[in-house]
Parts: structure tokens; C-alpha cells; sequence
């Protein structure tokens, strides 16, 4: 039951009750909760809630009779101790003369029992104040409490603040982390003295980076602390490139089979770090299970909610929490702390129940009575027995944690209303410049100044608030680590600090860390390995983005970072190495000199130079004879010299491409061959000439066409390909290339065309002239002579013409360098074909022959047909 029947709640702005107002215009309170609490009076008072007990306990309800309150149990000597850090810190403060002078603080505190329901009891019962009645319905004077330190849960402080901050009542938790809680829309009087969880998650995710752990389990509870926790967590594991391999959330209940099957994934799991974001409560039957069910071998990383938590550290869990590393919230030393614990004592105020609890829970006894636990008999207390004879977390001063956050907020409240009680009149923060009254004291006034205090603790840390209420994000990060009697202690091995002037936001001491594994070093937990250089990553489909397969960058691509993405294409003129890790210049292919193929190829052209240099001597040697006169000789040597001439132009077509050799390679190759061919044409002709003038009716033929008009015949020819040269290399000269297209790993060096219709005309000409000499031969082939040279032109233009028809798609599917090969092959080709059809029966008779080398030899098989 939330309220019986009524329940005036007195705050500054509105006094709202719920209760009936009797005649007199007084507000009775109707009824009470049963809460443990503890109180002291003062001119302010500061309200307290705090997990003294782990477990609530609800009656059944009959709905016949008025229910009766749930009650607390399993009682909790380090919470308790939060609570006197509360009073020992208001007992300072009133003891300084320096801070709140004629102010004396007091305090009520309560227990929630780590139960919503208590804690929105209590801190009702707070704000409503312990009065019975309540005539001044005006709500003048100050209220119940001015602020209240705690809840340490996110989800009471949640609902608590939704209440309280309509009334902007100040709540400065000590320990409650949820991250929604910076909504100051939501929550505009919440404070914080712990950092939010999302510079938890943040701090967790700094150690998942620093030791590669990309695949990890979650753990959260089912409340706002663990379900925000978590959600935060796998959004910032993402942006790092981490996976959560399993998310569980632990049941409200402690359902065994739940748990059970929770453990289970925990086992069949590939993953070997498991991050729990939970409260104690929740997490114990899970460790019970784990340790029932043998679940080693996996590395635990603890919130801060249970790193520091010593109830793990006996000896039974040590196989498996050992090594567990955890973030635990900034500890820190309060001088007196120590001695004040032990100067407790109880007394027989009810509204201070709560000692008297803790008193029966340190010493096994009863204020009551002897009294029976189980078969054992309790013995009765004294409120004399010694509490510095007792080793418990109570008096356990050596990493204050929350009790420090809880110091801290109780002097955040106590400087805030220090700096309001300074303010002058006329220059006030309010409206008006006014300030506040701390005889009629709002708590949105105080709100103002908690907003902006700003001072130092005696441990020498910086206490503020940001504008979202949060404190600063320090964290220790711990480590436990077996002792020597078998159960495990807390040490600290680090700190993660994001305000840290280094810029260093964690810093580990990895000599001092214990790992709970057989190679005493940091476990791999990974669904794939890194991927090496020269690979990238590529998700396996259904599966989260951590599992992947590496594959091998492309041609032309590298990578060289572990785990990319994806490859970097190469620069235009790079290409990658054999190992795909880095970019190196291309190879630029040209045919060269030095290479097999260019030296066959020179060797070549060389060899039919020299072929027709031999020629030309034996011709001009035997120059007088009839073979070499018929058909005029001049001719002959200037067929010769244009053969010579294709030759040596494929010299042009070797070595590194540049300009003038680009230029001059195909204006020389079109040129030579056109004389070649009009050379061959004009004997062709000559021939059809001579065996016309020796018919009746054509005996003036020759004079007609002598050695002048030959001569002429072809100088003509030739000039019009040298036209056609001139006008290609002036409008559109061929120039060195770098081609990437033919070979994407190489460079080929080559002459760009310039002019595909000069080319074209090039090509088109020579084999004009080459069809024009084949079908002029080809047609005067049986001419009655018997060293008929017809028949020899024929055939050596048979030659050319194939060689060439040849050429076209075997240039067109040659790439690279092998295209320039192509076209060389088909100059030396053709020009051999040229000189042996032409020049080899010649030299045949002149050389080993001599006795046909006569008129009579030649004109012999006319004679006999006659």
C-alpha cells in the first residue's frame, strides 16, 4: 500500500494533501509507514535513503484486514556505514566554525531495503515530515527536509525524482548511475556525486580496446541501471568496432531455471569476456550457479555496482572470479571516519530503530529479550559491547567508495547553503536581486546554488556538478587477485580519468594485473582473428559484424591496417605488392633492346639490311650482265634501297618511346614501303611495256614510258605519301603514352597515333598500291618469256598482301609491347618476302649459275616456241 488514507506533503510552493481537513483547518496525517531510520534534530534538516537491507518482505494480502507493512531483512554492514559517513559528515560540518556558522544541520535518514516500493516510502515520508497534524496550511517556514542524499538505486531515484522534481526538491545520489538520469527536462533537481553510466560504459569499453577483446558477453539486471546500462554499452562497443556475442538479463525472481539457462549460454558461448552491469542482489544466484556448474576460463568485468562488493571473495569462487576486472567508483580517505564508527552506540529513540538493528546484527544479540534464531539462543545486548573488537565492512575504512560519494554529497548540500546564506541583499540571484530566507528557505533556491558549487575535498578531489547534475568521470579500475588464506582481495591496478591533462584516458598497471588463466596472460576473446595485411574483412552473413572471413585485396588493391574494411585502390601509375600491404610504381613495359624479343627483332632487321647491302653489291658488281639490265636496273637498286630502308625503320620501333621517334617511326615505315611498292609497280609495269612494244601493234609503247617517266612515276607516288606524312604529323603528331587500359599491372609505354584517319590513309595508300602492283602482275603473270618477272611479282606481292591482311586482327588482340612486335614481325615479314621473291632467283643465276646469265639464256624459250 502506497498511502492508507492520506498524506499531506508540505513543499515550499504548494502544501497538497490527500487527507480530509477537519473543521479546525488542520491536516492530519493518517497513518505511518514501518521504516528503519535514524534521526537527529537541527535548525535544517537533510533527508537520507540508503540499502541498510538487502531484502523486503511483503505480508500476504488477504484484502479482509489492513494489511500488515512489509518488513526488511539481511541486514548490510557496508550500507549501514554509508549511512554514519552521512552523520559523521554533518557532525563536522557542524563542528566548523568556517562552513554554516549558526547553522546546525540535522538529518533523517532511512532504509529502502533495495525495494522501489520502500524507497518511494520513505522518501515520502521525508518530504511529509514527522508530524501528526499540520495547521499552517499556508506552508510558510522551512519544509520537512531541504534535500535528500541517495537513492544509491537509478530506479527509485528515478521515481522519486519525478515526484520531487516538480517541487525542484534537490536529490544528490551517492550512488545511483543511470545514464537517463542526465535528462534535465525529466530530472531538473537531480545530483549525482558518482559518474553517470555512460562514462562507465565509456570506461569499459576503454579496457575492451586496450586488450583487443572484440566479442564479449552482457549481464545486466532487469531494473534502470542494468536495461540503460546495457543499451549504452552495446552502442559504444559498436562505434569501436566490438561485439556483444550474448545479451542476458537477469530475472527479478531468481528464477533457477532462468538462471540456469543463462549459465548455459555463458558456457556455449565463444566468447571469454563477460561484462555484468548489475546489482548484487541480482548477480548472486548467478554466481551460485556458476561456481555449482564449474563455468571457468572466462574473464569477468564488473560495474561498479559489485566490483568493490567483498561478498565473492571467499575462497569457494576464487576459480572463477578470480582475475575479474572491474570499474569501481573513486575511493577516497575521510579523516576521523574510522574513529567515529566506533564511538557508536545505540539509544531508545525509536526513530533511531535502525541502530539498534545494526547493534543485534554486529554483536548475535537482542534488545528484546533472549530471543531464538533457529536452535540457537540469542544472547541479550548491552549497548556496551566494544565495536573495536569487530572486523567487519562497517569499520572497514581502507577504500571508502560510496561512503566517500556520500561525503561529498552531504558537503556539496552543505557549501551550497553556505554560498546562499552569503548572499547580500540587492544582489541575489532572484528575482529582483533578492536572495533567499533561511527562515522560509525553497528548495529550488537551493537547486540554484548546488548547481554551481564548486570545491575540494580534504583527499584533494574536485567536487562539482556539469549542467546535467553529473560530477566528474573517475574511475578506479580493479583487479581481484588471490590471497594468501585462499579468498581474494581488491587491488588497484589503474584508473580511467577523462578529464586527465595527459589526454590518457586509461592507464593500466599490467605488471600488477592477475590473470586466471593457464598462460597467466589476457585471454583472446575474438569471433575472428584480425585480419593481416593485405586483406579485408567481409562479414559472414547472419552473423554480427565481428565474425568475419578475410579475404585477399584485388589486383591494384592493398591494405595496410589489421582489420580493414576495406582495400585502398592503388594511385593511376601504382600497383600493389605481392603481399596487397603497399603501393609500388608500375612496371613500364615498352619493347626494348635489352629483352629476348627486341633483340631477335634487331637481330632481324639487321640481318635483311645487310641482305640487301649484299644484293646491291652483287648487282652493281654484275651490273652489265642481262639479268640485272632486264627490266631496268636502276629500278632494282632503288627497290633495294627502299627494302633497305624498311628494315631499318623497325629500329624505330624499339626502345623507350619519345617524341621524334613516335614521329618519325610510321612517317618512315609509310614512306620506305610506298617507294618499295612503287618501285615493284613500275617494274610491273616496265614488264607489261616491253611485251607490248615487242607486238606489232604496239611497238611505240616503251617510248612512252622510258627511264624518265618511270623515275617520275615514282617520285609521284612516293611525294603523295610524304603529303600524307606531313599533313599527319602537323595536325595531330603521334606522341609517348602511358597507357593503364591494355595491362592494369603495368604501364605500357607506346606511341599514341594521334590521327586515326592519318593513320588510316597511311595504311590505305601502301595497300592501294599494293593491290593495284598484285593485280597488274597477276594479270600479265603469263607473259611468253622465260625469266618472265612478272610471274616473281606476283608472288612477292602474294606475299606482302597476306602478311598484311594478317596483321590487322592480330595488332588489334596483341596487348601491350606485343602489339609493337605484331607490326615489326609484319615489316620484317613482308620486306623479306619482298627481297628473296624478288632478289633470290637473280642472285641464284648470277652466283651459281653465270652460263643462263646471257640475252640468248634469257630469251631461249621464245626462240624455241618459234
Amino acid at each position: 500500500m502506497w498511502i492508507t488514507l492520506c498524506i499531506c506533503l508540505c513543499v515550499p510552493i504548494n502544501c497538497i494533501s490527500a487527507a480530509s481537513i477537519s473543521s479546525s483547518g488542520t491536516c492530519q496525517l493518517q497513518g505511518h509507514f514501518r521504516l528503519n531510520g535514524m534521526y537527529q534534530d537541527g535548525d535544517v534538516i537533510l533527508g537520507g535513503l540508503f540499502e541498510v537491507h538487502f531484502l523486503t518482505v511483503f505480508p500476504e494480502l488477504s484484502f479482509r484486514t489492513e494489511p500488515e507493512p512489509p518488513y526488511c531483512e539481511k541486514f548490510d554492514m557496508e550500507s549501514f556505514q554509508q549511512a554514519q559517513t552521512m552523520v559523521f559528515a554533518i557532525d563536522e560540518i557542524n563542528k566548523n566554525p568556517n562552513l554554516l556558522p549558526n547553522i546546525t544541520l540535522g538529518y533523517h535518514l532511512y532504509d529502502n531495503c533495495v525495494m522501489l516500493g520502500m524507497a518511494f516510502r520513505a522518501a515520502i515520508a521525508l518530504i511529509s515530515g514527522p508530524e501528526e497534524s499540520f495547521s499552517n496550511l499556508n506552508c510558510t517556514g522551512p519544509p520537512p527536509v531541504i534535500a535528500i542524499v541517495g537513492d544509491p538505486g537509478s530506479t527509485p531515484s528515478i521515481a522519486i525524482s519525478s515526484v520531487l522534481g516538480l517541487f525542484r526538491v534537490p536529490l544528490v545520489s551517492h550512488y545511483a548511475t543511470c545514464s537517463c538520469l542526465s535528462d534535465r527536462k525529466k530530472y531538473p533537481s537531480f545530483f549525482r556525486t558518482i559518474p553517470s553510466d555512460a562514462f562507465q560504459v565509456r570506461a569499459m569499453v576503454q579496457i575492451l580496446r586496450h586488450f583487443g577483446w572484440t566479442w564479449v558477453g552482457l549481464i545486466y539486471s532487469d531494473d534502470d541501471y542494468g536495461i540503460y546500462a546495457a543499451q549504452s554499452f552495446q552502442q559504444d562497443v559498436q562505434l569501436f568496432g566490438g561485439c556483444v556475442a550474448f545479451s542476458e538479463i537477469l530475472p527479478h525472481d531468481s528464477n533457477q531455471i532462468d538462471i540456469q539457462r543463462i549459465v548455459g549460454v555463458i558456457q556455449a558461448s565463444t566468447a571469454r569476456v563477460v561484462v555484468a552491469f548489475s546489482a548484487l542482489t541480482y548477480l548472486m544466484p548467478l554466481m551460485d550457479e556458476v561456481a555449482m556448474q564449474n563455468v571457468t576460463c572466462r574473464q569477468w568485468i564488473a560495474s561498479e555496482a559489485w566490483a568493490s562488493n567483498p561478498v565473492f571473495h571467499s575462497p569457494r569462487f576464487l576459480p572463477f572470479l578470480g582475475g575479474t576486472l572491474g570499474i569501481a567508483i573513486r575511493h577516497g580517505e575521510i579523516q576521523g571516519l574510522h574513529d567515529f564508527l566506533q564511538r557508536l552506540h545505540p539509544d531508545n529513540d525509536p526513530r533511531n530503530n535502525m541502530l539498534r538493528i545494526f547493534w543485534e546484527n554486529m554483536f548475535g544479540c537482542s534488545f528484546w529479550g533472549r530471543e531464538t534464531d533457529g536452535e540457537q539462543v540469542k544472547k541479550v545486548c548491552t549497548g556496551q559491547e566494544d565495536l573495536s573488537s569487530t572486523d567487519t565492512a562497517y569499520t572497514d575504512v581502507s577504500a571508502l567508495r560510496a561512503a566517500y560519494n556520500v561525503y561529498k554529497a552531504v558537503y556539496a548540500l552543505a557549501h551550497a547553503l553556505h554560498d546562499l546564506m552569503q548572499c547580500e541583499e540587492g544582489r541575489g540571484p532572484f528575482i529582483g536581486n533578492s536572495c533567499a530566507d533561511i527562515n522560509n528557505l525553497q528548495p529550488w533556491q537551493l537547486v540554484h546554488y548546488l548547481q554551481r558549487v564548486n570545491f575540494t575535498t580534504g583527499f584533494g578531489d574536485h567536487v562539482s556538478f556539469d549542467k546535467n547534475g553529473d560530477a566528474l568521470a573517475i574511475y578506479d579500475v580493479m583487479n581481484w587477485q588471490p590471497s594468501s588464506d585462499g579468498s581474494m582481495i581488491i587491488r588497484t591496478v589503474g584508473i580511467v580519468d577523462e578529464g586527465a591533462a595527459t589526454g590518457k584516458v586509461l592507464t593500466l598497471d599490467e605488471d600488477a594485473l592477475f590473470w586466471n588463466f593457464e598462460t597467466k596472460k589476457p585471454p583472446r576473446s575474438v569471433c575472428s582473428e584480425s585480419c593481416p595485411l593485405g586483406t579485408r574483412r567481409a562479414t559472414r552473413k547472419g552473423l554480427p559484424v565481428c565474425c568475419f572471413d578475410c579475404l585477399p585485396c584485388a589486383d591494384g588493391e592493398i591494405s595496410n591496417t589489421t582489420d580493414a574494411i576495406e582495400c585502398t585502390v592503388c594511385p593511376e601509375e601504382f600497383w600493389s605488392n605481392p603481399e596487397k600491404d603497399q603501393c609500388i610504381p608500375k612496371e613500364v613495359e615498352f619493347l626494348s633492346y635489352e629483352e629476348p624479343l627486341g633483340i631477335s627483332l634487331t637481330t632481324a632487321s639487321l640481318l635483311g639490311t645487310c641482305f640487301c647491302i649484299l644484293v646491291m653489291v652483287v648487282f652493281a658488281h654484275h651490273r652489265n650482265t642481262p639479268i640485272v639490265r632486264a627490266n631496268n636496273s636502276e629500278l632494282s637498286f632503288l627497290l633495294l634501297m627502299s627494302l633497305k630502308l624498311c628494315f631499318l625503320c623497325v629500329l624505330l620501333f624499339i626502345g623507350r618511346p619519345q617524341l621524334w621517334t613516335c614521329q618519325l617511326r610510321h612517317a618512315v615505315f609509310g614512306i620506305s614501303f610506298v617507294l618499295c611498292i612503287s618501285s615493284i609497280l613500275v617494274k610491273t609495269m616496265v614488264v607489261i611495256a616491253v611485251f607490248k612494244s615487242s607486238q606489232p601493234e604496239g611497238k611505240g609503247a616503251m617510248k612512252w614510258f622510258g627511264a624518265a617517266q618511270q623515275r617520275c612515276t615514282v617520285l609521284v607516288l612516293t611525294a603523295l605519301q610524304v603529303v600524307i606524312c606531313v599533313v599527319w604529323l602537323s595536325t595531330a603528331s603521334p606522341t609517348p603514352h602511358k597507357n593503364n587500359q591494355y595491362i592494369k599491372s603495368k604501364i605500357v609505354y607506346e606511341c599514341a597515333i594521334g590521327s586515326v584517319a592519318g593513320f588510316s590513309m597511311l595504311l590505305g595508300y601502301i595497300g592501294l598500291l599494293a593491290a593495284v602492283s598484285f593485280l597488274l602482275a597477276f594479270l600479265s603473270r603469263n607473259l611468253p618469256d622465260n625469266f618472265n618477272e612478272a610471274k616473281i611479282i606476283t608472288f612477292s606481292m602474294l606475299i606482302f598482301c597476306a602478311v598484311w591482311i594478317a596483321f590487322v586482327p592480330a595488332y588489334v588482340s596483341s596487348p601491350g609491347k606485343y602489339s609493337v612486335a605484331v607490326e615489326i614481325f609484319a615489316i620484317l615479314a613482308s620486306s623479306f618476302g619482298l627481297l628473296v621473291a624478288i632478289f633470290a632467283p637473280k642472285c641464284y643465276i648470277i652466283l651459281l649459275h653465270p652460263e643462263r646469265n646471257t640475252k640468248k639464256a634469257i630469251m631461249g624459250r621464245e626462240t624455241l616456241k618459234r
